[in-house]
């Protein structure tokens, strides 16, 4: 238990580091930034505890609105990832399957983890700039920002999940 903390730290610090000096900068086509730190919140083990789950993606998202200037946007939000996480895994996982199963790509399968990090990612795309908005007049560019975001997000991801998976 002791080394799954300490490794959940290091993931926390590292996805924070890598999301505020360098993700928040890229704007791909003018509408779409990767929101990578939502990957902390889909990796949480099956029984993990959820306290502990709603707490540390609170945190981390925390640390992003500090130094992205969105104050309670991104701890919302993840806080809300945390908790859908916590749900959906136990749908989308096998029946059979250990208590200890990981969110990973070797662990539930390739169209599992897609499907579960592509509902999360899109999840929190959309309400992230739902809630960055805070009006749907403008429909289309808030569909556009969603959309290329999770398609970003879900990218890197996959990336990250196929060197962490061998």
């Amino acid at each position: 238990m002791k080394i799954e903390l300490v490794n959940r730290l290091v993931m926390f610090v590292s996805l924070l580091v890598v999301q505020v000096l360098i993700l928040n900068h890229v704007h791909f086509l003018g509408v779409g930034t990767p929101l990578l730190y939502v990957y902390f919140a889909i990796t949480f083990r099956r029984n993990f505890p959820k306290w502990l789950v709603l707490v540390s993606c609170f945190l981390l998202g925390l640390m992003v609105d500090i130094f992205s200037n969105t104050p309670g946007l991104a701890s919302s939000v993840m806080t809300l990832a945390g908790l859908a996480q916590c749900y959906l895994i136990e749908l989308i996982a096998p029946r059979d399957s250990s208590d200890e199963l990981e969110a990973s790509i070797k662990a539930l399968g390739f169209s599992k983890f897609l499907m579960l990090s592509a509902l999360i990612a899109t999840l929190y795309c959309m309400l992230f700039f739902a809630l960055e908005a805070f009006n749907f007049f403008d429909v289309l560019m808030w569909l556009a920002r969603s959309l290329v975001s999770s398609v970003l997000t879900m990218v890197l991801i996959l990336a990250i999940e196929s060197v962490r998976s061998r």
